[in-house]
């Protein structure tokens, strides 16, 4: 091989090494955001569980609630249950960060409509004429203790 020869194949081996180090400069940070995305997902993650906090009415009357919520493809389902009652979920959807509850407010439909955030639902609720914040924390759901026993 004449030394011109071996100029040539030494730079071809070049071009292959800076195409590879091109290429792994390309694939590292598509890697790191994937990895990101899936830890930005399992935080918006399902709504489904047991909720407790508070909500205010335009009275600015604390109320305690209790959300039981369950989450199905998007679809929302479950209780409400509060001082003033108890209501049932009716609709509702879950899209990223954004959750909205509708329930049936004994003949008209309320709407709460929510920010998820790591184990924390924080929005308002409307209802006829009433309306407010909510700030419900995720909390382990509590066994009933059967009727007659204590």
């Amino acid at each position: 091989m004449t030394t011109s020869d071996k100029k040539f194949a030494w730079l071809g081996e070049m071009a292959i090494v800076r195409r590879m180090l091109v290429l792994c400069l390309v694939l590292a940070p598509l890697c790191v955001a994937t990895a990101q995305q899936g830890k930005s997902t399992s935080a918006k993650g399902s709504v489904t569980g047991h909720y407790e906090g508070t909500a205010k009415n335009r009275a600015e009357e604390v109320i305690n609630v209790a959300f039981e919520l369950t989450e199905k493809e998007g679809a929302m389902s479950g209780m409400i249950r509060s001082s003033h009652g108890d209501f049932t979920v009716t609709g509702g959807t879950h899209h990223g960060e954004d959750v909205t509850l509708e329930f049936d407010a004994g003949g008209s439909t309320g709407t709460i409509t929510l920010k998820l955030a790591p184990d924390k639902l924080s929005g308002t609720w409307s209802a006829g004429d009433d309306g407010g914040p909510v700030d419900v924390k995720k909390v382990a759901a509590q066994e009933e203790t059967p009727k007659g026993k204590s």
